[in-house]
């Protein structure tokens, strides 16, 4: 099987799903040291590559409790698709646990 099952509407290149699966299994093996590493770099090449934003907000969030710096990264998202549903509640969620001295 060739390609992604699901639309690429962002136009990746195959290198960057491959790259974007390989950090998602490094996520699921918990292996988060790699990959911060593998997506950080992805994000320098592609700053605005909606898929590594919220990838990297949702490991930031879910698995480092990192609230801040997901919230940063979902705002990212926000800034390149503000209409992005899932990346706003997402951002809303986390901002609840932020406090402001």
């Amino acid at each position: 099987m060739s390609g992604p099952a699901w639309e690429n509407v962002y136009r990746l290149s195959e290198d960057q799903i491959s790259s974007l699966n390989q950090a998602e299994d490094y996520i699921d093996m918990m292996d988060l040291s790699k990959a911060e590493l593998l997506l950080l770099e992805m994000n320098e090449a592609h700053p605005k590559c909606v898929p590594v934003l919220n990838v990297l907000a949702h490991m930031y969030g879910r698995h480092l409790s990192d609230f801040e710096t997901a919230v940063e990264y979902y705002s990212k998202v926000l800034e390149i698709e503000p209409d992005n549903a899932w990346a706003r509640d997402e951002r809303r969620k986390y901002s609840r646990y932020l406090t402001y001295d």
